[in-house]
Order: structure tokens, then C-alpha cells, then sequence
């Protein structure tokens, strides 16, 4: 059995790193900054996957895979891209190796040098318009609307599993339109596919908006996001979608014939969410016993623990319990019998609330003699005696609860701790509480800067539903137009 872990209140992320590593979600490997994804933690994220795959699919969406390496020359040609990864870039320079002529393993082979150097992808805006360069040639070929499922690198040395790795999973749309208003409501249209999936799967509402011009995507005219809030204060960036305009038509030439017999250059979007959801999943639901997963992401949403003394015992108390697991199985429901007869019942309730299955059937000669079984969630920790009758219906009943509990928790959580604030001194009161702090801000990317170098928040956005009165900066007094979100974030 894992060992306690770490108070949230003693030291949050301590206790976030040994969840993580004792509920088997994941490792670090041996190269600094991988993740070796287990796979408990590879089930839950392709819950996350199928699900999205399919909301992607349901706006008309397809995939396609492109490739890995990027050739040098493509990141030059969009200046303001490229300078905005410039410094997580990781470049291949050579193709081969071969053994050490002293004995020593192998080394590289200094006569196997590439012509011009590869990147491995940190994003695929580049290498994906040289080719829809090839596909886009009239209006009759747009819109265009691909979404890839891939890995990319981003060369991060402070890293932690999941939420900032040198290499991790996501998913990446890149879209063509005929006209800029097809694609900004594309833009937006996806932002609220992610913010669909974060509050009715995750059961993790976020605040939309759009990003200030300091921290829109490299390359983009907009930047919309969703924000979420995590339980020790802190803002989690859980998924982006840019507008990007002509930029990148433009820097690698894709044009097309309008139906006026003219060529214009397209209009692009990207947009995408990645296994940092799993950071988000995590640090949004979980406590001090371990995770907490909503059931709709639950790659096991029930457990079936059978308890007995002796063979007789078992054979007929498992029979029961596989009766019951068929039936949930029937009515759609993701159940796991655990009738692993090497482990004791109690070692298997504290094993499943560390993984946070969110319901945990039980079953002794009692309830088996009574028509019962004990329903314990995971939530909650609540237990009740339930009868076999109507059990997968009743079942049913508690995971949707769950959902929904798990998903007004989260509701409140960002109202109680979003403190509106219009002096400096209250600025950083708020700050110290955790949380989002609406305040006024005089537009500037200088006074952005002032911000966050005083006090490490940064604004997290601007919130589509937030107060537009005009009013006064919290730090230079100058007009501001309205209010943004700011807080400490991951």
C-alpha cells in the first residue's frame, strides 16, 4: 500500500507530486523533463481524448498526422513565431551514430551532418501550412478543419509531471477559412468546446476570455482561453484557441481563387488542450487520501469488493458480485470486480480511494443474505446500504450526483474567491488570499510587466463576462477600460 501522503495544507505542491507517483498516474524518466505517462494515468487521459475526439468530430472536425521534424527555414518565416520559441527549441543536427573508436559506447558521426537542422515540433503551425500550401487552391476547398493528435517538445527545465514537461501529449486544431469572421467564430467556437468538456466532464467550470497582447500565442492576433482555479489559489491556463489572422497564409503563400475570379490569402486558427489537463484534473478535486475523479473521466467509475472468510465464502459471494458487475456492465457503466484473493479487503479500499474511483461496492455474507450491498462514494465518503434490486439505476443516480456535486463545488469555489479590488494595497490583500482578483489595469504591456515583476501575478485574462465600467489602475491611476482577471497561476 502507498504511504500517507502529504497534507495539502502542510504543502500542497509536495503532496501534488506524491499523488501523482502513488496513485499511478505517472514518473519522471530518465531524460530531465520526461514523463513516463502509467497506465492508469494514460486511461484517464484517453477518456479525456475519446471524449474531445468526438466533440471535435461533432463540429465537423478530422484528424490527420503531420510530421515530427520541421525543417529550420520554416520557423524563420513567421518572425514573431519563431521568436516566441526560439528558446524551447529542440534541434536535431545529425542522423547517425556509430561506435566509439576507443571502446566507448558509440558517438555521433561528425560526417553525418544534416544539410539544414530539424526542430522537433514545439507546435506544428509551420510545418502544416508549407503543406496546406499543396491542398488550398479555391474557395471550394475551404474551410479546411484538421485537428491533430500528437506529441510535441518544449525544452522546460523546471519542470513538473504533468503540468510542465520537456514533452508531453496534446491535441492541435489548425483551421483555413475563406474570410476573417469564419475564422474568429471558428476561434471562439472551439474555446467553447473546451470549456464544454472542462465543466460538464472534468466538473471543472472555468472563467472565458481573451488573452492581453503580452500573452497571446506567438504568431496570433487573438488569443481566447479558459481559465480554471485550483483548490490552493492558483489560476491553471487549461486551454487556448488563437485567431491567426493571415500571418501564417501569408508567410508560407497559401492562397486560393474567391468565387469573383481573385486570389486572397486564407485565414487560420489553432487552437488546442493538452495532458496538462491531467495537473487540472488533479489539483481541482482531490484531497488529502488521494484522487478524486469525476465519473464521466473515471476509467473505473465503480469497484466491486467482495468480502468473505474461507472458500465457500468466496466462491459464492464472487459469484454474486460478478452478477452484479454484469449488470452494471449492461446498463453502460464502467465497473471493475476485484476478486484478487492474494490482497486483503481493506488494503483494496484505501488502493481505490487513492485512485479515486468514485463508488466502491461491497459485499459480505450479510448483504448477501439480506439482498444488500454497502455503496460508498468517494466524494463524499458516505456509505449506504443499498439493495440489489434497481441497483444499477440507483448507481446511475449517484455517479450523475457526483458529477454534479463535484461540479457546484467548483462553481463556488470561484465565486467566493474572486475578490474585486480598486486600491493597490487591496491588490495585494487579494493576491495573498488566492484566487482571481479583478482589478482595473491602464492597457499597458509595460504596467503588465510592473505587476507581475512586483508580485508574480499575471493577468490570466479578460474575461468575456467581466465588468466593463471604466475606472482607475490599481498601480499607475491612468484610465482603464475595464477589468481583468489576475492571479498567481501554474
Amino acid at each position: 500500500m502507498a504511504s500517507k501522503l502529504t497534507s495539502r495544507d502542510d504543502d500542497y505542491s509536495k503532496w501534488y507530486n506524491e499523488l501523482v507517483v502513488q496513485a499511478d498516474l505517472a514518473q519522471h524518466s530518465d531524460v530531465k523533463g520526461g514523463m513516463v505517462i502509467k497506465p492508469y494515468g494514460f486511461a484517464i487521459w484517453e477518456r479525456m481524448k475519446d471524449v474531445l475526439d468526438g466533440m471535435f468530430k461533432d463540429t465537423g472536425h478530422v484528424n490527420a498526422y503531420f510530421p515530427l521534424f520541421i525543417p529550420k527555414s520554416y520557423l524563420s518565416k513567421e518572425a514573431a513565431h519563431v521568436e516566441g520559441f526560439a528558446k524551447e527549441c529542440a534541434v536535431v543536427t545529425h542522423y547517425r551514430l556509430k561506435n566509439d573508436p576507443n571502446g566507448e559506447g558509440v558517438v555521433v558521426d561528425p560526417d553525418a551532418r544534416l544539410e539544414e537542422e530539424l526542430i522537433v515540433r514545439p507546435t506544428s503551425e509551420t510545418i502544416i501550412w508549407n503543406t496546406y500550401k499543396n491542398w488550398i487552391q479555391s474557395y471550394r476547398d475551404l474551410p479546411l478543419l484538421v485537428n491533430q493528435w500528437a506529441n510535441v517538445v518544449r525544452w522546460e527545465m523546471r519542470t513538473r509531471l504533468f503540468l510542465r514537461t520537456a514533452e508531453f501529449l496534446w491535441q492541435e486544431g489548425h483551421t483555413a477559412h475563406a474570410t476573417k469572421d469564419e475564422a474568429v467564430e471558428e476561434a471562439k467556437k472551439m474555446l467553447e468546446v473546451y470549456a464544454d468538456f472542462a465543466e460538464n466532464h472534468m466538473a471543472m467550470p472555468v472563467v472565458k476570455g481573451v488573452k492581453t497582447e503580452s500573452e497571446r500565442f506567438a504568431g496570433a492576433e487573438d488569443t481566447y482561453c479558459i481559465e480554471a482555479l485550483m483548490q490552493d489559489g492558483k489560476a491553471l491556463q487549461a486551454g487556448t484557441s488563437h485567431f491567426l489572422g493571415q500571418n501564417f497564409a501569408k508567410a508560407f503563400d497559401v492562397t486560393f481563387a474567391d468565387k469573383e475570379g481573385g486570389k486572397s490569402h486564407v485565414w487560420a486558427t489553432s487552437w488546442g488542450v493538452s495532458t496538462r489537463l491531467m495537473g487540472a484534473l488533479i489539483m481541482t478535486h482531490s484531497d488529502d487520501q488521494g484522487l478524486v475523479l469525476p465519473p464521466k473521466l473515471a476509467p473505473i467509475e465503480v469497484v466491486i469488493v467482495p468480502i468473505y472468510k474461507g472458500q465457500d465464502q468466496m466462491d459464492e459471494i464472487v459469484a454474486k458480485c460478478q452478477e452484479v458487475a454484469d449488470e452494471l456492465k449492461t446498463a453502460g457503466i464502467r465497473v471493475k470486480l476485484d476478486d484478487d484473493d492474494t490482497k486483503r479487503s481493506g488494503w483494496k479500499f484505501a488502493e481505490y480511494e487513492l485512485k479515486g474511483v468514485p463508488l466502491r461496492i461491497a459485499m459480505g455474507p450479510r448483504d448477501l443474505a439480506k439482498g444488500t450491498c454497502e455503496l460508498a462514494r468517494r466524494d463524499t465518503k458516505t456509505k449506504d446500504f443499498v439493495s440489489l434490486d434497481g441497483l444499477a439505476a440507483h448507481v446511475r443516480t449517484q455517479l450523475d450526483d457526483i458529477q454534479a456535486t463535484l461540479t457546484a463545488s467548483v462553481h463556488e469555489r470561484i465565486k467566493t474567491h474572486t475578490h474585486v479590488v480598486d486600491t493597490w494595497e487591496g491588490f495585494l490583500e487579494a493576491l495573498d488570499k488566492g484566487g482571481f482578483v479583478s482589478a482595473h489595469w491602464d492597457g499597458t504591456a509595460e504596467t503588465e510587466e510592473r505587476i507581475k515583476q512586483e508580485t508574480k501575478a499575471t493577468i490570466r485574462c479578460i474575461p468575456y463576462e467581466g465588468d466593463t465600467t471604466p475606472g482607475t489602475c490599481i498601480k499607475t491611476g491612468a484610465p482603464s477600460a475595464r477589468r481583468v482577471l489576475f492571479a498567481k497561476a501554474y
